[in-house]
């Protein structure tokens, strides 16, 4: 299967396809702008019954943004109808359009077999939720993005304030974190040469592979190599590169760490 580093981001073709009912409009912005690191959202469809008052803030970010709205009207109380309209539109998407990948923006574990599926078709997987989102469906996506890092400082004030979110943790936070620092470490040697240097971007590699929902900016960063050197259980060195300008980051683990 292909992972995200095997694409070039500048030609990618994705599908954003947004659960209205289950996603903050506050992060719209913040979304598109994610999206546009892998590659063109050359599909943007957003599903809800827009008959109600419910996602009136959402309206005012369609013309905005150019998101194709997708009327699903809610024929039975306590069922999701946009669910299955999203699954349905993906499927005819994944067949009939020349698309690289699918970003899937909601919290819903209902979404998990489509995102499989969609990788099994050998297509880039993005998943967009917030911090209850299930694991199986964070777990299924080769890429899944807590949809609270996305938002600027005025979103933020205006966000709902029932929407659950986690604080990231402050940097001193980091060295109690036994399972971020196992996850580092177990990339590190892994990717290690006989001398236990590792190149950073193998080792970002490995802890995308392993977890999906891993992000520096779910910790305060905006880098893994800030992370890395904020948390203090690596050596850090600069090298020269031999074939541009800049500078290659390695990392060691610390003796006795």
């Amino acid at each position: 299967m292909r992972k995200t580093t095997d694409y070039d981001a500048g030609q990618l073709k994705l599908a954003v396809l947004i659960d209205a009912d289950n996603t903050q409009p506050s992060i719209a912005e913040g979304l598109l702008a994610e999206v546009a690191k892998y590659g063109v959202a050359s599909v943007k469809r957003i599903y809800g019954d827009w008959t109600t008052t419910k996602l009136t803030q959402w309206k005012a970010k369609l013309l905005e943004y150019a998101i194709q709205p997708i009327q699903q009207f809610a024929y039975t109380s306590g069922k999701n109808a946009t669910d299955s309209a999203m699954i349905i539109d993906a499927m005819d998407l994944l067949y009939t359009e020349k698309l690289d990948g699918f970003c899937v923006v909601s919290s819903d574990s209902d979404f998990t077999r489509l995102a499989a599926r969609m990788r099994e078709a050998g297509k880039l997987v993005l998943g967009f939720g917030e911090r209850k989102t299930p694991k199986p469906f964070v777990s299924a996506v080769d890429k899944f993005i807590y949809t609270d890092i996305l938002r600027g400082p005025a979103e933020e004030e205006t966000a709902a304030k029932d929407e659950p979110k986690r604080k990231a943790p402050a940097p001193q936070d980091l060295k109690i974190d036994r399972k971020l620092k196992a996850l580092l470490c177990d990339a590190v040697e892994d990717s290690a040469d006989e001398t236990g240097w590792a190149y950073l971007g193998p080792v970002g590699q490995y802890v995308a592979n392993r977890q999906p929902d891993f992000d520096p900016r779910n910790y305060g960063f905006r880098k893994l190599a800030e992370l890395i050197r904020s948390c203090g259980w690596f050596e850090v060195e600069e090298r020269s590169s031999p074939t541009d300008t800049g500078k290659q980051i390695y990392i060691r683990k610390r003796q006795g760490r």
